[in-house]
């Protein structure tokens, strides 16, 4: 079973993603000790003169996968994982072998408690009505889903597979849009009613534990459901970004918030023999895994969009990508996170190529087993995008998932803080997808600006304990912001201040910016400073030019 063997791994799991191949595995690309996934050749079928245990050296699972050529071959865990899975791919009955790869939830910190009577305007996602210190409204950081209900409000036509720790389908919020399977539902207990392969699938399909109870253990699934489809206008909780929709409960996930290759594949393989419209995935891990991206492929020629967390590592998926949300399949939307004043959230990883669009991933409120609870994570952001989609389904039924895929990240929202981070430069919008018109460029935003051209930089590298300032000014402007080629400090121990002309700090940037703007500066003189600590010292930044209007 899959949840004893994920106990013996738990102490791993620590770590979010990881992103190297087989061959190169970094240290955080954790596998299920001894244990590979591989295909085999079609031509196995045919010999049964030797056991499969025999021919794989060690004890071979049930066959599953759609082809059913997938096995689970266990061996001992002391030998090196680089030699079994050469030894294997040379086997002449094997077409592929790779290690049993796991994967984690998305969420970057510990779930948190929040009042038990919260109200829509809470759901700063959906519609964000806050104002900033510096007097600009944050107004329109969300997925416009007010105007997007005038148009429709989902269709419980539509699909959703919540691939995760499961959901509870018992939660009231999530009740009345909880996907059954009829003809098991109103079958005979113990029997494969529908001819699926799969008995007594009413609410989906539980690979992490082997049963057809997805019922969620942990609360992250049930967290992702509620975002995408709580139910709308019942008086009680939340509202998903879809008032109305089908979610479908598929765990791979334990209690403990992992799970491993195999479970993944018999997920994603469910969901497809199943038909869904959407998969939302908010986990990640592992190394590059040929048989977890041909599943997708096979959710792709069915037809099957699949969101994915971009990941909560900080990194740039273009130089170290992260599975499954950087695999070069293109039913995949890859996810960033932001916060509510429209910055990319902290922990939230991205990429100009590789990841698509962002969404709220910070401080989001939604349904978990123990109530109300609001989490952060790319795995939060993930969900909103599923829940768009949902929408954009329920409006045009016979949209194609490429045309989905486009529509998506085509009419996102202009937002500074994430141009040149994800492949859109936006925020997904419920409302501009379903009307399929792009976006207006915020006013507010200093790409836009006037600039004039100025030259300073730091020493490269800085030194250590320093203290430097720098004064720049457009005579009469209103606002200024800086525009920096380059930018890179330690981050959270090497900081710059921006400093109005009243001397009040405006705002701080520390780690990697290239390409961006500074907070923008009310007035037309800044001052930026400099502070070092002893130790570990960058590049430093370069500026070329001041937006200013």
């Amino acid at each position: 079973m899959i949840q004893g063997r994920w106990g013996q791994a738990a102490g791993a799991l620590l770590a979010v993603l990881g992103f190297a191949g087989v061959a190169q595995a970094a240290p955080n690309v954790q596998s299920v000790p001894g244990e590979y996934v591989v295909r085999l050749k079609e031509t196995i079928a045919t010999q049964n003169v030797t056991p499969l245990s025999q021919i794989l050296g060690g004890e071979v699972g049930e066959r599953f996968g759609l082809d059913k050529n997938l096995v689970v071959v266990k061996r001992s865990p002391l030998e090196r994982e680089d030699y079994v899975v050469s030894t294997l791919k040379s086997n002449p009955m094997v077409a592929n072998a790779e290690p049993n790869f796991i994967y984690t939830i998305d969420t970057d910190e510990q779930p948190t408690t929040v009042p038990n009577d919260p109200e829509f305007n809470a759901l700063w996602g959906l519609h964000n009505t806050d104002s900033r210190p510096d007097g600009l409204n944050s107004a329109g950081i969300d997925v416009d889903a007010l105007k997007a209900w005038e148009i429709t409000t989902g269709s419980d036509e539509v699909v959703i597979a919540v691939i995760d720790t499961g959901v509870d389908y018992t939660i009231d919020d999530l009740v009345p849009n909880v996907w059954t399977n009829d003809a098991e539902l109103n079958g005979e207990a113990g029997v494969d009613d529908d001819g699926n392969g799969f008995v007594d699938d009413i609410y989906g399909m539980d690979f992490a534990n082997e049963d057809s109870d997805p019922m969620d253990d942990h609360g992250h699934g049930s967290h992702c459901a509620g975002t995408i489809g709580a139910s709308g206008n019942n008086g009680i909780g939340i509202v998903g970004v879809a008032q109305n929709v089908k979610l479908m409960g598929i765990k791979f996930l334990t209690a403990r918030g992992g799970g491993t290759l195999e479970g993944a594949i018999k997920s994603i393989d469910y969901a497809t023999l199943m038909g869904v419209d959407v998969m939302s995935n908010s986990w990640g891990g592992g190394g590059f895994s040929e048989e977890l991206k041909n599943s997708i492929i096979r959710a792709k020629e069915a037809g099957i969009l699949f969101t994915a967390a971009a990941g909560n590592s900080r990194q740039n998926n273009d130089a170290r990508p992260t599975y499954p949300a950087t695999y070069d399949v293109d039913n995949i939307v890859s996810v960033a996170a932001i916060d509510s004043r429209g910055r990319l959230a902290s922990f939230s990883s991205y990429g100009a190529t590789t990841v698509d669009v962002a969404a709220p991933g910070v401080n989001v409120l939604s349904t978990t087993p123990d109530g109300l609870k609001s989490w952060s994570g790319t795995s939060m952001a993930t969900p909103h995008v599923s829940g768009v989609a949902a929408l954009v389904l329920a409006n045009e039924p016979e949209i194609t998932m490429t045309d989905l895929r486009d529509r998506l990240i085509n009419t996102t929202k202009p937002v500074s803080a994430v141009r040149g981070k994800v492949a859109s430069g936006g925020i997904v919008s419920a409302y501009y997808a379903l009307i399929n018109e792009s976006a207006p460029v915020d006013p507010d935003d200093p790409w836009g600006w006037e600039k004039v051209a100025e030259q300073v930089s730091t020493d490269h590298p800085y030194a250590n304990d320093a203290s430097q300032e720098w004064t720049l000014s457009v005579p009469g402007a209103s606002q200024i912001a800086v525009v920096f080629s380059r930018f890179e400090t330690e981050r959270s121990y090497d900081t710059v201040e921006f400093i109005d002309a009243s001397g009040a700090v405006v705002g701080t940037m520390s780690g990697s910016h290239d390409g961006g703007f500074s907070p923008i500066i009310t007035g037309d003189t800044v001052t930026l400073r400099l502070t070092t600590d002893g130790s570990v010292n960058r590049y430093g930044f370069d500026v070329e030019a001041i937006a200013y209007r």
